[in-house]
């Protein structure tokens, strides 16, 4: 599962760079939610048939199909445009520094001076990757559009979170993923074909490279579906603490995977700066725990 997320970036961004990114994201996440759909109805007829939802749980499905779906996916694309997948790696394992400080104030969720500090390590570990060594500049003005896309990222991935912490209570993990991103390609192809237009997102998905291919099948199949189940058995076999540790070995495998197959530069912030990011995070899922 692990490396399966972490090698998400290199081929996202292979991806980014071979077809629109929005239409690429369009595409994706159609395959992916049509493969999520058909297990679900698999699964359905299995065990017990879904409940009917409320109108506020539908309301909440489409918030998190708009907002963890649709907007995550046109952030990921149109940054890993621009800023080496390396990188985008480690700045976006920072998601949980923001969701535990939001759940803290929302929800009053837990929080204490451990979490505090990891936040504070992680926040700066990724502000040294993002500007390449010199985390001052995030309040000077150093930051570039590729940079402020991957914050785009960790906001949309934030809200995503709190959504479905806060409106999606009573309905089964696979459901709510199938049910949004049903929802969330939906809006990713009106943006899509309003952007790119009819011809151009047609176009793009036949004239694709095998890379690019491999890319999408990769990133709609591994990083959508099988990391996806294989996480939720992680959680049935290990329990949710220990299944959820391993979230941190994300970004180590997004760095090695982008360095290997596309080959990108290491240098010290990315390797001090990731550092300080994964072991902030650690330290804030360990202090919430």
């Amino acid at each position: 599962m692990a490396l399966l997320w972490g090698a998400s970036w290199p081929a996202g961004r292979t991806l980014a760079q071979a077809m629109p990114p929005l239409s690429g994201s369009a595409w994706r996440f159609s395959l992916a939610a049509l493969l999520l759909v058909v297990w679900m109805l698999w699964q359905r007829r299995r065990t017990e048939p879904m409940p009917r939802l409320s109108a506020r749980q539908w309301w909440g499905l489409a918030l998190a199909g708009t907002v963890g779906v649709a907007g995550y996916a046109v952030f990921f694309m149109l940054a890993l445009q621009r800023v080496e997948a390396s990188r985008a790696a480690v700045v976006v394992t920072t998601n949980p520094v923001f969701t535990t400080l939001l759940a803290a104030w929302l929800f009053k969720e837990k929080f204490n001076a451990r979490i505090a500090v990891g936040m504070v390590c992680a926040l700066v570990g990724a502000a040294t990757v993002l500007t390449h060594g010199a985390p001052w500049q995030v309040f000077t003005g150093g930051v570039a559009v590729g940079e402020w896309l991957l914050v785009g990222c960790i906001a949309t991935w934030v809200g995503y979170t709190l959504v479905a912490r806060a409106l999606l209570g009573g309905i089964d993990s696979l459901a709510a993923t199938a049910i949004t991103s049903v929802i969330g390609s939906a809006l990713l192809w009106a943006v899509a074909l309003a952007v790119d237009g009819p011809v151009v997102a047609g176009n793009s998905l036949v004239s694709l490279s095998a890379g690019g291919w491999a890319s999408m099948l990769f990133l709609a199949v591994g990083s959508t579906v099988l990391a996806y189940a294989w996480y939720f058995r992680g959680v049935a076999v290990l329990g949710a603490g220990t299944a959820a540790s391993y979230i941190s070995l994300v970004p180590p495998f997004g760095v090695a995977s982008s360095v290997l197959v596309l080959g990108e530069s290491l240098d010290a912030a990315l390797l001090v700066g990731g550092a300080l990011a994964v072991a902030g995070v650690v330290l804030t899922n360990r202090a919430r725990r």
